[in-house]
């Protein structure tokens, strides 16, 4: 393996020379989807370009968009053999957690032949794709096996950027949950990925997969830069408009994180409309992230106009399209949950989630064995902690039934995690459970017991790596259990828990406005004006109306006020 010749240290330091090169990059020039430089065995320089357009488009996963130009290729010539190495490829989307389309992907190579035309590396690139789709239903070995094809092309071509690139993503195809070399594997990739932009800062691939690479809280800040410049490699792709915001949210910058989905969304609504396609292919992960942006600013009512844009598109989509339909219902179950539980409008739950809970083919879904099911139970168990953390804070009995319904359906559970996000489904709704039970018993003023659930809620979310995105579990535990030591008056360690949520997800507002809350009560004005001043800057664009901003603007002035003046009177005294 080439991870046996290079130290750590090494990969450390070639990480970080990151954030020197890619700030310093080159304008980009040529193709609204990057530079790429793969040479091939055609005779017809018209195929060459539709390849090398599938290749960048790859690069961004645009399978749709690369399907079409490979297969376009192939028209042109249908002997040219990677062509059809290309069309397989847009079949596997690594690091999205989604089915690979394996079937589809081995139809593909049964037209790849052995031609004397073909050259050696060609041909290595044939036979790493056959090793992706090739026998067995196991996965994961077939990705380290691919890996391990690829790092044997990408050690005998050097020079070939495109055999590096396709290496670091498939290092990054191998990675899974609680894999204890994810770190190395993830810093590994980069080393390579910042290796082909330092060659071609046009690049799409090397850029895209930095971002990867260093998608969580701790290493966030090493792909800033790169997440700057992405959007301006590839500017079509509606992937290469979002992936920046990964980064973003990370370092939890809101503006950024609205303004780059804002551009994915209206770039694949544009495709589509373009394309004249289905409005089940625009892309709904975009919206899920704009939303949630909105919601850390405080912008609530633009945030519920993402939910009713995508209510709408489930009903006006093509119900034949199961993915879709699928795919679509958890983005607007995931939508509609962070929408109640950031704003608080507890009295939303029932009508938000009633008629996905009489949904007869997601209740099938979910009890039958399958790629989907863990994706269909997590949708149910949505609508049920939603509506029971809201029966909760207002005192109804509802909640005791969604902890006994989360209960069993844990019950029913196995290992199973949830597609891209890698997080065990029982883990999940174990911490529901707990959340709702937490709220209900406080309540009812039983604060001790209350304590004790967040107490083991806390420690089974510390189990899990922090979320890629919007968080799963919808209301971080940490700020949940911060807020619950609030009501008990212990305003010091509810300031700690509030500080935990925010190492594992930065600038979460809700978590922002606990601190300035504990402060406030535990009576230290300078901590509480620092960060109410914190939040009010969040929340520059937040609808005007909201208690919570009347909160902070009234409490900061007090605060201020009642700590510049003493201040004041402090510095003169002193000075005479």
């Amino acid at each position: 393996m080439f991870f046996n010749r290079v130290s750590y240290k090494t990969l450390v330091l070639l990480a970080v020379s990151i954030l020197v090169r890619l700030a310093t990059g080159v304008d980009v020039q040529g193709s609204e989807l990057g530079e790429v430089k793969f040479p091939t065995s055609t005779e017809s320089k018209e195929a060459q370009a539709h390849f090398l357009r599938g290749v960048a488009a790859l690069h961004s996963f645009w399978y749709p968009v690369a399907l079409d130009e490979f297969r376009q290729s192939t028209r042109i010539e249908p002997g040219f053999m990677m062509g059809y190495w290309g069309e397989a490829m847009a079949h596997n989307h690594p690091v999205w957690g989604d089915p690979q389309e394996t079937e589809a992907a081995r139809e593909v190579l049964l037209k790849i032949k052995d031609k004397p035309t073909l050259t050696p590396r060609e041909k290595a690139y044939l036979g790493a794709v056959k090793i992706l789709f090739g026998a067995g239903d196991n996965k994961g070995a077939r990705d380290r096996a691919y890996a391990e094809a690829m790092e044997k092309i990408y050690q005998e071509y050097s020079g070939d950027l495109e055999a590096a690139s396709f290496y670091a993503l498939a290092l990054l195809g191998t990675i899974r949950p609680d894999d204890p070399a994810a770190l190395r594997t993830r810093m590994l990739a980069a080393a390579i990925a910042e290796e082909v932009y330092r060659k071609e800062p046009s690049h799409p691939g090397a850029v895209h997969y930095i971002l990867h690479a260093f998608d969580d809280p701790d290493h966030a800040i090493l792909a800033l830069p790169a997440a700057r410049r992405y959007a301006e490699i590839a500017p079509e792709a509606p992937h290469a408009l979002h992936m920046p915001s990964h980064i973003f949210l990370q370092l939890g910058m809101w503006p950024e994180t609205a303004a780059s989905n804002e551009d994915s969304w209206a770039a694949s609504t544009k495709w589509v409309e373009q394309k004249n396609l289905p409005i089940s292919k625009r892309d709904y992960h975009s919206l899920h992230w704009l939303l949630y942006a909105y919601l850390q600013q405080g912008r609530y009512g633009e945030a519920e106009k993402q939910l009713t844009l995508m209510q709408k598109s489930l009903t006006e989509g093509p119900k034949d399209d199961q993915f879709f339909m699928g795919y679509g219902t958890f983005i607007y179950a995931s939508m509609a949950a962070a929408l109640v539980v950031e704003t608080e409008r507890w009295g939303m739950a029932e009508k938000l989630f009633e008629t996905l809970q009489k949904n007869p083919a997601l209740t099938s879904l979910a009890g039958k064995p399958g790629s989907y099911r863990s994706l269909a139970q997590y949708i149910l168990a949505l609508g049920i902690f939603t509506r029971g953390l809201a029966a909760a804070h207002e005192g109804l009995p509802g909640a005791q039934k969604s902890i006994d319904d989360l209960q069993a359906m844990e019950e029913q559970v196995g290992k199973e995690t949830l597609p891209s996000v890698g997080v065990s489904l029982s883990k999940v709704l174990e911490i529901q459970r707990l959340e709702i039970a937490a709220v209900s018993n406080a309540a009812k003023g039983k604060m001790d017991e209350s304590i004790k659930n967040m107490e083991k809620a806390t420690a089974l979310e510390e189990s899990v790596l922090p979320p890629p995105g919007p968080p799963p579990l919808i209301k971080p535990s940490h700020e949940l259990f911060g807020e619950i030591l609030l009501q008990s008056k212990r305003p010091r360690e509810a300031e700690e828990q509030f500080k935990t949520a925010l190492l594992r997800q930065p600038n979460r507002a809700r978590s922002l406005l606990g601190i300035a809350r504990a402060a406030a009560r535990r009576g230290d004005l300078e901590d509480a004006a620092a960060a109410y001043s914190k939040f009010l800057l969040q929340w520059q664009k937040a609808d005007t109306h909201l208690p919570e901003l009347h909160e902070a603007h009234k409490l900061s002035k007090l605060a201020n006020a009642r700590w510049v003046l003493p201040h004041y009177e402090s510095q003169l005294r002193r000075q005479k």
